[in-house]
């Protein structure tokens, strides 16, 4: 038996499960503050017999092996959590490997191995929602270098008609300031799901999307992409990321049909908390080599 946890800024899900992705129990847990979370979260795994446990977080993280600050919550604007020792703080209860990486990259893990990826050794999972995150696969690994990627936080030109300024306490205009949940909501005035029928909010977004596929494209030319995350459920968005991307690229990149290449997960939204179970799953077997 396998535990995950999918760790997100509103919530956390958490499961046991398999390494088939076969959940069997699984529980959600608002996000509020360290000590009133992570308590609630040692509870439910105390009641099984977990060999590992595969975590999948918020960011950004570190997950740097050979750095003392590995498996720590870093510069998050989240309150309670920057700096926060996460993976230790599970170790202090647990003593079974335990695999971490960033939410979306458990993500891109686990369409790559049963979604819309699936028999792809290349994917790219973007998630749109409360942020903007991105997890990849190249060569059927997840891809990290002296950190995670955060490409979130790319900078993306205005749109001639935008004068909103962004969201991001970071960067104020990069993507996620001006195309994740909450810079829907300040820009507009109300959450985007009261904005359905407003096709000017969802092209404006599509606008900002398309800019960002553009330039992962051409820097990663992934097999398959992924649009995950609450503001993507508002499904119109994807014919205004179709036309603005193809207008964005010219003919100079060769891509498949846009509606089969970037597409929904496979695995709904079970695609984090699935690719947490394979993280556990990856860390039980490295331990076993040990």
């Amino acid at each position: 038996m396998l535990g995950a946890i999918e760790a997100g800024g509103t919530k956390f899900v958490c499961a046991v499960g398999d390494e088939k992705g076969r959940i069997t129990d699984r529980i959600q847990i608002p996000t509020t503050t360290p000590e009133e979370t992570l308590p609630k979260v040692i509870d439910f795994f105390k009641k099984y017999p977990v060999e590992a446990i595969g975590i999948g977080s918020f960011g950004p993280i570190d997950v740097n092996l050979e750095s003392p600050t590995y498996g720590y919550i870093t510069s998050t604007p989240k309150p309670g959590w920057r700096d926060y020792p996460f993976v230790q703080t599970i170790q202090d209860t647990f003593d079974v490997p335990i695999g971490f990486h960033t939410d979306v990259n458990a993500a891109a893990l686990g369409e790559a191995t049963f979604g819309a990826a699936k028999g792809l050794d290349s994917c790219l999972y973007i998630t749109v929602g409360t942020g903007i995150g991105a997890g990849v696969l190249v060569q059927g690994q997840l891809l990290q270098g002296y950190s995670h990627p955060e490409m979130g936080h790319i900078l993306v030109k205005r749109h001639p008609k935008d004068a909103y300024q962004g969201k991001c306490p970071y960067h104020g205009d990069c993507l996620e300031g001006m195309a994740a949940g909450p810079a829907i909501e300040a820009r507009w005035g109300v959450k985007g799901v009261r904005l359905a029928e407003r096709e000017e909010v969802w092209e404006l977004e599509g606008y900002y999307i398309a800019q960002a596929l553009m330039q992962y494209i051409l820097i990663l030319s992934p097999k398959k992409i992924i649009l995950g995350g609450g503001v993507m459920n508002q499904k119109q968005v994807f014919s205004f990321v179709y036309r603005y991307l193809e207008e964005f690229l010219g003919e100079y990149v060769s891509l498949p049909e846009l509606s089969e290449y970037i597409v929904s997960p496979g695995l709904g939204n079970d695609a984090g908390i699935t690719g947490a179970l394979l993280l556990g799953d990856r860390a039980r077997a490295e331990s076993r080599k040990e």
